[in-house]
């Protein structure tokens, strides 16, 4: 069984402090596309939060970030903590064009290593991940010593990379690692939607 995380602790400054797992793309709120793949993918899904009360209306289980103020590698460490599984898919509330194939691919990927982890031409996307319960112990020590770079975790862990060649294969419009961090790249990403073809707007609807 495989559980996924969405981390939606973040202040959207940029976004002028709106929620970004609400914004709308494409007729849908982020989260609800997220949930519509993620559904297909895991056994259990859960938010971590910094603050749970915004998101009551989901109908979904919702995790206090156990070490407050410490960014997203503190919602990861919340992530594995509350994980009731061994393998954890973890993903940043910001990403509308999650693909459920690349998921799937992603999580067989993971071998003997402590975590799989998608690396793009724009480096590695650590918050759409695949981590195996091995990693608390080296996250909490990084958060412990207050480097809470993601980026810094592949000195502590063993990672996969799935490199571009493979992600290729899953990506061929782009945008699967498109995030949501300003309003130009809502402005983009709705845009985008109008791309899709019927049938993927209409399961995502369901």
């Amino acid at each position: 069984m495989w559980t996924a995380a969405i981390i939606a602790g973040g202040q959207a400054k940029r976004l002028g402090r709106l929620d970004k797992w609400a914004l709308n793309v494409g007729g849908q709120r982020i989260i609800d596309r997220q949930l519509a793949v993620l559904g297909g993918v895991a056994e259990h899904i859960f938010v971590v939060s910094s603050d749970p009360h915004r998101f009551r209306s989901l109908g979904l289980r919702v995790c206090a970030d156990l070490i407050p103020g410490t960014g997203p590698l503190g919602g990861l460490y919340t992530a594995l903590v509350r994980s009731p599984t061994e393998h954890t898919l973890v993903i940043a509330c910001d990403l509308p064009f999650l693909a459920a194939a690349f998921l799937r691919y992603l999580a067989t990927q993971i071998g003997r290593a402590d975590a799989a982890m998608p690396r793009t031409e724009d480096g590695p996307q650590p918050l759409c991940a695949v981590y195996t319960q091995n990693c608390i112990g080296a996250v909490r020590a990084q958060i412990q010593r207050g480097q809470y770079r993601m980026s810094a975790l592949e000195e502590v862990i063993r990672v996969t990379h799935v490199g571009p060649a493979e992600i290729a294969a899953f990506n061929r419009d782009g945008k699967l690692f498109l995030n949501v961090n300003t309003s130009n790249d809502h402005l983009h990403a709705t845009e985008l939607t109008a791309l899709e073809p019927n049938h993927i707007k209409s399961e995502r609807r369901y």
